[in-house]
């Protein structure tokens, strides 16, 4: 099979290039995903390029913008951004997705990954790709929270747990998960004062100690069909409750993860897709050098 020319490698210091810019759309259990490559040149994205990218009218539509630069003492670094604008801290599903682009592409076995959480390490296992996200967050000021409080019992209705995975988590333990109304709680608890720089809300029902449903509500996007580090903060809090193992099975809306709490980090793999790729116009680019300009994007 001929393999494509790959927009990973061979990529050398540039300019924008003048007739736009290549980007890529995947999704991972339908967690979907734009990713931009800037790497040779200056980082792309602005917080009105990527509103203007996430809006599924007018752009193209992602739950979290994924910016791949040049390797900083790893292969590649990533930059997250969410669909308001704002910057995310981490993103485990995203960071699947790239990693196995990176490593169909390559041919390697393994990737590294820097990210705000430091090097995060990629490993291709019987075609699946698992990428390790790092030890959990389990200090108040570095989730982060506006006060000293129990991690385990958060003085929040609904007793939930806190755990930082690069981005603040509240984690909601129910014994019927058809019965929270997602959008109205995650909302609510999103900004609750307790966490200062906002947070993800997880909604999960346990059925086996190696297996739960979660629903999300990511912080800066809404809803979501799946969320990597929320997957990963629900394994550590479930655990840490005493309910759930630390190698365990998840249903998310957008299909199924599998989880993995080492001495080394959280382990996660799952499903992924190349949905399809395509240009951003050099209207749309302008919007990263803070000009108006329409949205353009063209297959």
């Amino acid at each position: 099979m001929r393999r494509r020319r790959s927009i990973w490698r061979g990529m050398q210091t540039r300019p924008i290039p003048s007739d736009g810019l290549p980007f890529r759309k995947m999704h991972g259990a339908g967690n979907d995903f734009v990713i931009l490559d800037s790497r040779g040149m200056q980082p792309v994205c602005t917080p009105d390029l990527a509103q203007m990218i996430g809006d599924r009218h007018r752009g193209v539509g992602f739950d979290q913008l994924a910016e791949v630069r040049d390797g900083e003492g790893s292969d590649i670094t990533l930059d997250f951004w969410n669909a308001d604008g704002s910057r995310a801290g981490a993103c485990g599903n995203a960071t699947r997705c790239v990693a196995f682009a990176w490593m169909a592409e390559t041919g390697a076995e393994a990737v590294t990954i820097r990210t705000t959480r430091g090097i995060l390490r990629g490993e291709m296992r019987d075609g699946a790709v698992w990428v390790n996200m790092g030890p959990p967050v389990l200090n108040w000021r570095e989730v982060p929270l506006l006060r000293d409080v129990d991690l385990l019992h958060l003085p929040i209705t609904g007793d939930p747990v806190a755990v930082g995975m690069g981005n603040p988590h509240a984690v909601f333990f129910v014994d019927d998960i058809t019965d929270v109304d997602v959008a109205a709680r995650g909302a609510a608890v999103e900004h609750d004062a307790l966490f200062p720089a906002a947070t993800n809300v997880e909604f999960v029902e346990v059925r086996s100690p190696t297996e739960v449903r979660m629903r999300v509500w990511e912080r800066g996007t809404g809803i979501t069909l799946a969320c990597g580090s929320g997957a990963c903060a629900v394994t550590v809090a479930g655990y840490q409750r005493g309910l759930i193992e630390r190698h365990i099975r998840m249903e998310v809306d957008g299909g199924w993860l599998e989880l993995d709490w080492r001495d080394d980090g959280v382990w996660m793999t799952g499903p992924v897709a190349e949905v399809f790729n395509a240009v951003l116009t050099p209207a749309a680019l302008a919007a990263a050098h803070s000009a108006p300009a329409p949205s353009g994007v063209r297959g």
